[in-house]
């Protein structure tokens, strides 16, 4: 029995596939807005954020208290720095990708950098009261 578990159990397992995001990570969407373009505002970009929710808890990302900082440049780019509840969060190489995919749509967005970072760590206290009231907290 114990040699037939160990041959199922070679070879790679889902997490060989998945990017590394121990040390960080950054997803890249959307493209340069013309020369003229203006800059999105920052509420537009914050509400891209509220419509991308932790698929563990019910509540967006911002108000989770994940998005640490938003920066927006005057050619319209964006750079957002965010965390997640926890380093073996199952979506980690996913979900910045998709807060990249949500800001990139707004208008007046070229492009979007979206660093997942570990330090500091997220913790309760980040949490929006919308989201400690809809998680009891």
């Amino acid at each position: 029995m114990s040699e037939t578990f160990d041959k199922l159990t070679e070879g790679p397992r889902l997490a060989d596939f998945l990017p590394d995001v121990s040390h960080g990570f950054t997803a890249y969407a959307g493209a340069p807005l013309d020369k003229n373009a203006t800059q999105s505002d920052e509420r537009s970009v914050i509400d891209a954020l509220q419509t991308v929710k932790d698929p563990e808890i019910p509540v967006n990302i911002y108000d989770l208290g994940l998005i640490y900082d938003i920066i927006r440049h005057p050619t319209g780019d964006v750079d957002i720095t965010m965390s997640l509840t926890a380093p073996g969060c199952p979506v980690a190489g996913e979900l910045p990708g998709q807060v990249a995919e949500a800001v990139a749509a707004v208008e007046s967005v070229g492009k979007v950098a979206v660093s997942l970072v570990w330090d500091p760590p997220w913790t309760t206290e980040r949490m929006s009261e919308d989201a400690r009231l809809a998680l009891d907290f």
